[in-house]
């Protein structure tokens, strides 16, 4: 296998379900060993124990103690954190202004903006006075376009943003941040509101490139790619991974996207 993490310690927020899961298991394939930090500490037991050598926290990403003690607890039981992939995060429905909750809107700019930044913050922190380190934050497509998401478009564009600030700060210290945006991704989430009738699948599919919806997994590779020796010159990217969801849209008022040849 490719992009090799024999012996690194990665630890993934959000590793207990959907996105955060899949980076968590495609590091441990590479040869990272994982701790999987998540506010659900019996999802996050289950993972782990799925995973050789791995171990779990409870993690609330908000709080800035528990963040800082889950960095000391790994640095004491695992060794340095090479990597840190911050998938945690919280989803919105998509209301009008006047309908969100300021309630909703703190709670998601809360967990999807502050808590990514706090992580970030307690583990690259730790890597910059090592001198090494990878972070990856997972962003959305809607941090680049507009979306009825009115907390979660601009907490995921908080989080390009603070990818690129981090990416600079440490930069000369030995540490790369960097960002995946992942388009419309087959969760269990998106699952449940697609057998909800809540989502369009078919709508969402159209509005690709590709013509279909991106799996976990494919978010996964990319994630090991930013956090391997072979993406050693890249940092401050918000890599999207969409399946062509960014470019695809403006060619329906051309006819649509093109088929398939052949």
């Amino acid at each position: 296998m490719s992009h090799t993490l024999e012996g690194r310690v990665a630890v993934v927020t959000g590793g207990a379900s959907g996105i955060g899961e899949a980076c968590a298991r495609d590091l441990a394939a590479r040869g990272a060993r994982l701790v999987i930090a998540d506010i659900n500490e019996a999802l996050a037991k289950q993972v782990a124990a799925s995973l050789k050598g791995a171990i779990h926290a409870r993690l609330d990403v908000t709080s800035v103690d528990d963040t800082e003690a889950l960095a000391e607890r790994v640095a004491r039981e695992m060794g340095p954190t090479d990597i840190l992939v911050a998938s945690a995060g919280v989803l919105q429905p998509p209301l009008p202004p006047e309908e969100l909750s300021m309630e909703i809107w703190d709670r998601v700019i809360a967990v999807d903006q502050r808590g990514v930044y706090v992580s970030n913050v307690a583990f690259g922190r730790r890597m910059a006075l090592r001198g090494a380190g990878s972070i990856i934050n997972i962003a959305s497509v809607t941090s680049f376009r507009s979306a009825p998401l009115h907390a979660y478009a601009p907490a995921k564009a908080a989080v390009v943003s603070i990818t690129q600030t981090l990416a600079t700060e440490w930069g000369r210290s030995g540490v790369r941040v960097n960002a995946i945006a992942p388009g419309y991704v087959l969760t269990p989430a998106l699952q449940a509101a697609i057998d909800d009738g809540k989502r369009d699948p078919k709508a969402l599919e159209e509005n690709s490139a590709f013509g279909r919806l991106i799996r976990t997994e494919e978010i996964a590779k990319a994630c090991s790619f930013l956090a391997s020796d072979d993406a050693s010159g890249i940092t401050g990217v918000a890599l999207p991974v969409d399946g062509g969801w960014l470019v695809a849209p403006p060619w329906h008022t051309y006819g649509g996207v093109p088929p398939k040849r052949g």
